[in-house]
This record gives C-alpha cells, sequence and structure tokens, in this order.
C-alpha cells in the first residue's frame, strides 16, 4: 500500500509539473501572439502562424494530458490516504485548485480565440494573466508544505503579498518597456 501510495504521490508531482510549465509557457505565447498582431505585415503573419502551431502543440500535447493526469492522481492520492479531506489545509488547497482548474479553462478560450484570429486582450493583460499561475503555484506549494493551521494563515497572507508585489513588478516592468 504504501508503494503505491508513494508511486501515485510521485506521478500526481510530475504530472502537477508538467501542466504548470504548460499554463506558464502557453500565456507566454499569447503574450507574443498578441504582441505579433500589432506588426505589420509579412512579420504579422508569419509569427502569428507561428505561434499558432506552437500554442497547439503545447496545449493539446502537454498541457491537456498533463491536466488530465494531474486530475486523476489527485483525487486516486485523496482516494488511498481519505484522512486528508478532514484536514482544514486541505480544503483550502482544494480551493485554490478549482482556482486553477477555472484558469486552465480561461487559457483553453483564449488559445481558442487566438486560433481563430479573434483576440482582443493586449500582451499586457496576458503578462498579467501569466502571473496568476505562478500566484496558484505559490498558494498550493505553501499550503501543503506548511501544513498546520497557523502556518497556512501565514502562507495564504503570504500568498496575497506576493500577488500585490506581482502586480507592482508587472507595473513597474512596463514603465521601462516603454521608455
Amino acid at each position: 500500500m504504501i508503494t503505491t501510495i508513494l508511486a501515485v504521490k510521485a506521478l500526481h508531482i510530475i504530472f502537477i509539473v508538467t501542466w504548470f510549465a504548460g499554463l506558464f509557457y502557453i500565456v507566454r505565447l499569447f503574450v507574443y501572439q498578441a504582441e505579433a498582431e500589432q506588426k505589420s505585415e509579412p512579420e504579422k503573419s508569419i509569427l502569428t502562424n507561428q505561434y499558432k502551431i506552437m500554442a497547439k502543440r503545447l496545449w493539446f500535447g502537454i498541457t491537456w494530458p498533463s491536466f488530465i493526469l494531474t486530475m486523476i492522481f489527485g483525487p486516486w492520492l485523496l482516494y488511498l490516504m481519505p484522512h486528508l479531506l478532514k484536514a482544514p489545509y486541505m480544503h483550502i488547497k482544494l480551493a485554490f485548485v478549482a482556482g486553477l482548474i477555472i484558469y486552465h479553462i480561461a487559457c483553453h478560450i483564449y488559445f481558442l480565440k487566438l486560433q481563430k484570429g479573434e483576440n482582443t486582450k493586449s500582451g499586457t493583460f496576458f503578462r498579467i494573466w501569466n502571473e496568476l499561475a505562478t500566484l496558484f503555484l505559490v498558494a498550493i506549494v505553501f499550503l501543503i508544505v506548511m501544513k498546520s493551521s497557523m502556518n497556512w494563515v501565514y502562507g495564504t497572507l503570504g500568498f496575497v503579498l506576493f500577488g500585490i508585489l506581482i502586480m507592482l513588478a508587472i507595473k513597474v516592468y512596463k514603465k521601462i518597456r516603454e521608455k
């Protein structure tokens, strides 16, 4: 039983890592594609077509399969260790995971719009959007590592402060880029 738990946990972690890698990279491709749409021809067509190909391969070859496998191994782990569902930190972690699933679905909607050439968002929007995945990652990892009730409270507060710092950093970076 312990070997099964460890194997399922290892697979869950592996697919979480590849899922996040896909989420981080897909949104960077959204940034590049949104910025390429502002260029003149033929550069615009060449870049947007290449970004569409790259995004499609990443999204369906890595990100979606990793998401699906994460969603298989996570619940399987909870099935093998049902006592985790009694822990308050796990409820908060699962709420963040639900938020991450919504984020993933929203990324899929943006992916489809970009593939159809119907994008209405700017590169700056996607830069900020990209940082949401970082916030989810930080929150979830802190909750899992700092399991005690007091530590997850501090972790959650740290998550909010980290989010504020990221948004400030994006604004500073935008001002530097515009100069």
